[in-house]
């Protein structure tokens, strides 16, 4: 079977750790601070409107508009909750339908013969088009309840709108890199996974392999990376949350 990355030195966020641990890319700890970067992230216009939310002062908003915390923790809890739900309940990582679907091919046919990644890159696409669906919806809102607060939190709502507008793109083109990099974690495992086969098959130990486990085994990862991504997604929304419960 293949063999997972050692890699102990990175320590960065779960999701790039864990991409670093199943594919051959390596990755270390960026030497550049986090401004140094920002700057090279962001145009002349970006840091105009940058530096208006942070020097402006933004309009008062009625009392009125003003939203319960809780209702929004709990909004936030239940977006997360049924996300992950809907990562855990894809019936493209559902291995138990798989192996229904394999009972019923014809006897010697391969288990993983009809096995295409490119259905599997098409649902982690949909996946996250959801997730950032969802997600932006939420911080919109959670913006808008920071904004009926004190003039530091409307200026927080009004960074916050800033740096997304400005670095939404580059997190797109960045996470659509992720079903990529599986891509090559599918192929090694397919290629261990038949060379296991093949042996056990040549010195007629047919217990010593199971047809089409590699593929659950791969259902299991994307999985798991996508639900690191989702936590990835979602820390803007809990530095919102951390901010408005301070209120």
């Amino acid at each position: 079977m293949v063999q997972a990355s050692q890699r102990t030195g990175f320590s960065g966020p779960a999701l790039i750790r864990l991409l670093a641990r199943l594919t051959d890319v390596d990755v270390s700890d960026s030497s550049q601070s986090l401004s140094h970067r920002l700057s090279q992230w962001l145009d002349w216009t970006d840091a105009v409107a940058l530096s208006t939310a942070l020097k402006g002062n933004p309009p008062a908003v009625a009392s009125g508009a003003r939203a319960n915390g809780h209702a929004e923790e709990n909004e936030c809890a239940r977006v997360r909750t049924a996300l992950a739900n809907a990562i855990a309940g894809d019936s493209a990582f559902a291995a138990g339908r798989r192996r229904g679907a394999a009972q019923a091919r014809p006897q010697g046919a391969p288990v993983d013969a009809a096995v295409d990644y490119a259905v599997f890159r098409q649902r982690y696409l949909s996946m996250q088009q959801t997730m950032e669906t969802a997600i932006g919806n939420l911080r919109g809102r959670l913006r808008g309840v920071l904004a009926a607060g004190t003039p530091g939190m409307a200026r927080l709502a009004a960074v916050d709108a800033v740096m997304e507008r400005a670095l939404s793109e580059r997190e797109r083109s960045l996470l659509a890199a992720v079903p990529v990099l599986l891509a090559g974690h599918f192929a090694r495992l397919r290629e261990a996974g038949q060379d296991t086969l093949t042996v056990a098959q040549a010195s007629g130990d047919t217990g010593a392999a199971t047809p089409g486990a590699w593929l659950d085994v791969f259902r299991k990862d994307m999985q798991s990376v996508l639900l690191a991504e989702l936590d990835v997604r979602f820390q803007p929304v809990d530095g919102l949350l951390a901010a408005l419960r301070t209120r």
